[in-house]
């Protein structure tokens, strides 16, 4: 669970920082008794979609492995917003 929680996080701030022109990139991790719920937010422009690239592919698939649940909310304008929940062990 480890290597998927790092791998969300770098691959989201990598996509931040190559494609949404962000002036600012909040990351939060939090963990419940059986969940580590992770976000990660910018400011810029949005518009991302799982079919653009590999990445946010890369990064459902290792969290589906999990039984886990990955939410994209990317409107054109207004910032993502990428929340994730693992189960934990």
């Amino acid at each position: 669970m480890e290597s998927v929680a790092y791998f969300v996080v770098a691959e989201a701030l990598a996509n931040a920082v190559k494609y949404s022109d962000a002036r600012a990139i909040n990351v939060s991790l939090r963990r419940t008794a059986d969940s580590l719920h992770i976000e990660v937010r910018d400011d810029g422009r949005g518009g991302a979609r799982a079919g653009g690239g590999s990445g946010l592919l890369g990064m459902a698939e290792r969290i589906d492995v999990l039984g886990g649940t990955l939410v994209v909310v990317s409107e054109p304008d207004n910032g993502t917003t990428i929340r994730v929940e693992v189960p934990c062990a």
